[in-house]
């Protein structure tokens, strides 16, 4: 019982310390075009002078279906929560609210673990809209620094 509560309080800080990223992902996905799921993976992480960062994806709604089969058809991936099948994970994705809900599955070794973040504190449009107005003030600092 002690490591599903680790287990989940992991989950929980990533998902907190990763909002934004995560909110910006679901947002431009859904502006493109189609509902869908944020797929993190902490298997590989990348290290820079900023930090840690993990690769993140956005699957579309329409292409849900032939991914989560294939995926989580490997024999070494376990789905951590064994109640929510693809079916499950479909309905999910069908129903949310893009405006203010996130599906997202975060991939941590063999494992993967299907959240269904609701009625967020940083929505996936502010977060968005975050992370379009640093990217346009760093892209500003860095021009003037270089006059």
């Amino acid at each position: 019982m002690s490591s599903e509560i680790n287990l989940q309080d992991w989950q929980q800080n990533f998902i907190a310390t990763n909002l934004i990223t995560i909110g910006y992902n679901a947002w431009l996905g859904y502006l493109k075009g189609d509902r869908g799921v944020v797929v993190c993976s902490t298997n590989s992480p990348h290290l820079s002078i900023s930090g840690e960062t993990f690769p993140s994806h956005f699957v579309p709604r329409h292409n849900l279906a032939p991914f989560l089969n294939a995926w989580l058809a490997l024999p070494d991936t376990v789905l951590m929560q064994r109640h929510f099948m693809n079916g499950h994970i479909l309905q999910a994705v069908d129903t949310y609210n893009p405006k203010t809900d996130v599906v997202l599955l975060l991939e941590y070794g063999n494992q993967v673990a299907f959240c269904y973040l609701t009625n967020l504190p940083i929505t996936p449009p502010l977060s968005f809209q975050i992370v379009c107005q640093r990217r346009d003030d760093f892209h500003r600092s860095s021009t003037s620094v270089h006059r």
